[in-house]
C-alpha cells in the first residue's frame, strides 16, 4: 500500500471568494497529480492516459460549504472538509486504476463507478441513494433499525441487503465502499464519510446528492435532482414571502429533557423558519435552559412562550405514537394556557409524523427530510400560514391530535431498481 506526503489539504471554508476557493482546490489537485507523476503512479502531462472519464457530465458545488469537487482526465477528487479527507476517485477503465492505491490519514482512493456499497452507521440518509437509483448496488448495512425507507426495508426483508456485524471489520472488505455518517472512529481504507447533516442550511444539506453522484458517475442525475429540488424550494420561499404580514409569526423550536426545557437554535432549523416567512424567537434570549422545578425559571419560560405563535416540540420520545399535546402541557407545567397563542390557535407541532414500523421507531426527519428540504419548507409554510387543505409530510399537529404514519416494507409500491423521483410541491 502506497503512502504519500502532501501539503495540508485545503478546507472548503479556507476562502470566502469563490474564485479563490476554486483556485485553491485546483492547486491541491494539481499537486496530487504531479506527485502521482513523480512516483510513476499516475498519468503524465506528456503521455496522457487514453481512457477518458466514463461520463461527460460534471457537478459543480453551488451551495454546500463542506465539500469541493475537482475533475482530472481519468480521475476525480472530492475534498471533504468535515472529515479532512480527500477522496481520489479513479475511473475503472483507466491505466491509473490498476496501479494506484492510496490509504493515508488524508487520502483514500476508490475505483469508480462503485460496483457495490454498504452503509455502516446507526443513522444514515439512504434516501439520497434512492434519488440516484442506486438501491440495486446497496448490498450491506449494519442495522435496519434506523431505516425509514419502505423500499430499503423491503430489500432488507427479502435478503437483498445483507446485515453486517460492525464488530467484524472483515465483513466490510467485500464492498467497494462503505459509507458512514460519523467522523468519530478510525475506519478502514474502503470507508468514506457522507455528512450532509454537517451543513448549516437546508439546500446545502440536499446538495450532497452530488457528492454521491461523483462516486458513481451519476453527475447528470444528481444535478437534475438537485436543480429540481432547489427550484421548488426557492419558489416556495417566494410564495411564503408573499404571504408574510408586517408582523411575522414567531416560531420556537424547543426540547424537554429530564425536567429541563431549552430552545434549540440549530442553523438549518432557523433558516427553515426564515424561508417559510416566519421569525425565530429573539436572539437576545440568552438563557439556555429552564428548570421546571425552579419557579423563577418556569415563570420566565412561560413569559417567553406567551410571545410565540408556533411551537415545534423536539423532545425525544421513546414512544412517539403516544406523545400528545397533553404530554407537552404536562412537561411545560402550565395550568392556565389562555395566554399561549400557539395553543389557542392550535399550532403545536412535532416532526415525528413519519417513522419506521420497527422497534427503533426511527424518524424520517433524519433521512428523507434531509434529501428533500422542499417538503419540510412546505410543511412549515402550512404551520405558519394554515390553509387546511395541505397534508404535511414530516410535521404533525399535536393540537389537532394528528397521529403518525408508520412506514413498513409493504408500502414500497415502485421498482426499487429505478430512481425515485423527488416530490415537487405545486407552486404558483
Amino acid at each position: 500500500m502506497m503512502m504519500m506526503t502532501t501539503t495540508q489539504p485545503l478546507h472548503s471554508n479556507s476562502y470566502s471568494n469563490p474564485l479563490l476557493q476554486f483556485l485553491g482546490v485546483a492547486a491541491w489537485a494539481c499537486l496530487l497529480f504531479c506527485t502521482l507523476q513523480g512516483q510513476g503512479q499516475g498519468v503524465t502531462a506528456k503521455s496522457p492516459s487514453p481512457a477518458a472519464p466514463a461520463n461527460t457530465a460534471i457537478s459543480k458545488v453551488e451551495d454546500a460549504l463542506n465539500f469541493h469537487i475537482y475533475y482530472g482526465q481519468s480521475f476525480k477528487v472530492i475534498k471533504n472538509a468535515l472529515d479532512s479527507m480527500s477522496y481520489l476517485l479513479i475511473q475503472s477503465n483507466s491505466r491509473m486504476a490498476a496501479r494506484t492505491k492510496y490509504c493515508t490519514s488524508r487520502i483514500k482512493s476508490f475505483i469508480i463507478p462503485l460496483s457495490n456499497y454498504s452503509v455502516a452507521t446507526d443513522s444514515f440518509p439512504v434516501s439520497f441513494f434512492e434519488l440516484l437509483g442506486l438501491l440495486g448496488s446497496f448490498k450491506g448495512i449494519t442495522t435496519n433499525g434506523s431505516i425509514v425507507s419502505q423500499c430499503v426495508l423491503k430489500l432488507c426483508e427479502e435478503g437483498e441487503i445483507e446485515m453486517i456485524n460492525r464488530t467484524e471489520p472483515q465483513q466490510f472488505q467485500q464492498f467497494a465502499a462503505n459509507f458512514i455518517s460519523s467522523t468519530d472512529e478510525a475506519w478502514a481504507c474502503n470507508f468514506a464519510a457522507f455528512l450532509p447533516s454537517g451543513e448549516g442550511a437546508p439546500l446545502q444539506r440536499a446538495e450532497w446528492i452530488k457528492y454521491l453522484g461523483v462516486f458513481t458517475n451519476l453527475e447528470a442525475r444528481a444535478n437534475q435532482v438537485y436543480t429540481a429540488i432547489k427550484e421548488n424550494y426557492m419558489c416556495l420561499t417566494r410564495i411564503a414571502v408573499s404571504k408574510a404580514t408586517p408582523v411575522k409569526p414567531t416560531v420556537a423550536w424547543m426540547e424537554y429533557n429530564n425536567g429541563i426545557w431549552s430552545f434549540t437554535k440549530e442553523a438549518f432549523k432557523l433558516k427553515y423558519v426564515e424561508d417559510a416567512g416566519g421569525e425565530n424567537i429573539d436572539n437576545s434570549i440568552n438563557k439556555n435552559t429552564y428548570n421546571t422545578s425552579n419557579s423563577d425559571d418556569l415563570d420566565e419560560l412561560h413569559a417567553i412562550l406567551c410571545t410565540v405563535d408556533v411551537v415545534i416540540d423536539e423532545t425525544q420520545a421513546s414512544d412517539p405514537i403516544n406523545y400528545t399535546a397533553s404530554t407537552f402541557i404536562k412537561n411545560v407545567a402550565v395550568e392556565d394556557n389562555s395566554c399561549f397563542a400557539f395553543l389557542t390557535n392550535k399550532s403545536l407541532w412535532r416532526y415525528d409524523k413519519r417513522l419506521a414500523n420497527t422497534t427503533a421507531l426511527a424518524l424520517d426527519w433524519s433521512d428523507g427530510a434531509i434529501s428533500q428540504p422542499q417538503l419540510v419548507l412546505a410543511d412549515l409554510i402550512e404551520a405558519l400560514f394554515p390553509t387546511g387543505n395541505y397534508t404535511t409530510t414530516y410535521l404533525r399537529n399535536l393540537s389537532k391530535e394528528e397521529g403518525v404514519v408508520r412506514i413498513n416494507p409493504e408500502m414500497c409500491d415502485r421498482d426499487s431498481s429505478t430512481a425515485m423521483q423527488p416530490t415537487i410541491i405545486p407552486c404558483e
